[in-house]
């Protein structure tokens, strides 16, 4: 009984966490479009101190309600999957990829550009979830790692440049700030 509650109590936490942080974009978005996107000049504007601010902001913010639909959808599937074997995985996650994506747009960035969305920190879940059975070499997150990449695979081309407005270098840092959470939080099996 109590591991129904506890069980219970962790799923509670997880849509808390992932309704929180939709609602928490969408907010933001509806605010947005009632300034005439006057908040997307927050996000990260590549080797411009100011635009450093980016990097915890640019998450938050979206270009229109398209782009925010097509980011919630993944960010809250991939969130819960980075969720599945620790809630606490999906905070630590989401700080490297955004930190490590947001440095990374920063530094390579097209000049005056102004890179906002989800978008980093969602290719952050895809490189930890892909990565993370090599790193911790357990039957779960092996097989969680051919899940997403049966799933969301095709995802791994947007770290190229593709189509102009989209932040390759957002998807690419933070699939690389991904990989490196892997490598951080992966609690390998011992072997005697």
């Amino acid at each position: 009984m109590n591991e129904i509650k506890g069980i219970a109590r962790e799923l509670g936490t997880q849509i808390f966490t992932l309704g929180g942080f939709v609602i928490l974009m969408w907010a933001i978005e509806i605010i947005d479009q009632a300034l005439g996107g006057q908040l997307d000049q927050f996000g990260i504007i590549p080797r411009n101190e100011v635009g450093l601010r980016g990097i915890f902001l640019a998450p938050l913010l979206h270009g229109s309600f398209r782009h925010l639909i097509a980011n919630t959808i993944p960010f809250v599937s991939l969130g819960w999957l980075v969720m599945l074997q620790r809630t606490s995985d999906f905070w630590a996650v989401t700080a490297i990829a955004a930190i490590i994506g947001g440095l990374g747009t920063w530094l390579i960035g097209a000049s005056n550009s102004v890179h906002i969305g989800a978008s980093g920190v969602i290719f952050g879940y895809l490189g930890f979830l892909l990565s993370r059975g090599y790193f911790e070499r357990n039957f779960v997150s092996m097989a969680l790692s051919v899940l997403v990449g049966v799933l969301y695979g095709g995802l791994i081309w947007g770290v190229l440049p593709q189509q102009s407005g989209v932040s390759w270098e957002g998807h690419l840092f933070g699939f690389i700030g991904g990989i490196v959470a892997a490598k951080l939080l992966a609690t390998p099996r011992d072997y005697d």
